[in-house]
């Protein structure tokens, strides 16, 4: 468990590969609906391995950054099991329903929606933080999470698949699956005397030395 738990977005690449096969071999297995949504979860593969594996460091960002942790940074709000837990074990089934049930567009909308919203964070809060036009994840989240679901709202707005009730129930789910999928795990398994700490390399990324000296700066 613990190689998983220090390597699960290199596996989450492996699953991409598996399905960017999947999808284009056997395309015809699928249909729109599901391959738009097969897409969607590819693009959430994509992002956590910008976040956590290259150019990674999202780990620092957010406990250094953005929640001012400086006694224990390596494993407080933000710990290495905790990650996983929210993004293997809750985010892969989150996404995979959609897939298996795509004719529940209210649902697909959510799951859609989920990777959009993520722009909040990602392309102004964690940037304002970190007084940087680029954090982990955004890339991600303004090439394949953006495109997809203006394709996939365009797709089912122009087949009529969707009642206002849908997209009621979509927009407003969006923001309620960041509670429940990031924001509410994180509160709840955050501990300061968690033994599961994240590895240098996984913690700090790309910018180690500016966030190191922001660290030092705080304490």
């Amino acid at each position: 468990m613990k190689f998983y738990r220090n390597n699960w977005y290199y596996c989450g690449g492996i699953i991409f590969v598996a399905l960017a096969y999947l999808a284009g071999f056997w395309r015809d297995s699928f249909s729109h609906l599901q391959l738009i949504l097969t897409y969607s979860y590819m693009a959430m593969l994509v992002h956590q391995f910008e976040e956590y594996g290259m150019p990674g460091g999202f780990p620092s960002i957010f406990n250094i950054i953005c929640c001012n942790e400086s006694e224990v940074p390596e494993r407080y709000p933000l710990n290495a099991n905790g990650v996983m837990i929210n993004n293997v074990f809750m985010a892969y089934p989150f996404y995979i329903l959609a897939i298996l049930f795509p004719n529940v567009i209210w649902y697909g909308l959510i799951t859609i929606g989920q990777g959009m919203v993520q722009i909040v964070n990602h392309g102004f809060y964690n940037n304002i933080k970190l007084k940087s036009w680029y954090n982990p994840g955004l890339a991600s989240v303004i090439v394949l999470h953006w495109p997809l679901g203006i394709y996939y709202i365009w797709y089912v707005a122009s087949h009529n698949l969707a009642t206002p009730t849908d997209y009621v129930i979509g927009f407003v789910g969006a923001f309620l699956s960041t509670l429940v999928l990031w924001l509410g795990p994180v509160r709840i398994m955050r501990n300061k005397k968690s033994r599961y700490s994240f590895p240098d390399k996984e913690m700090y990324g790309y910018q180690a030395n500016r966030i190191k000296q922001r660290l030092n700066h705080m304490r």
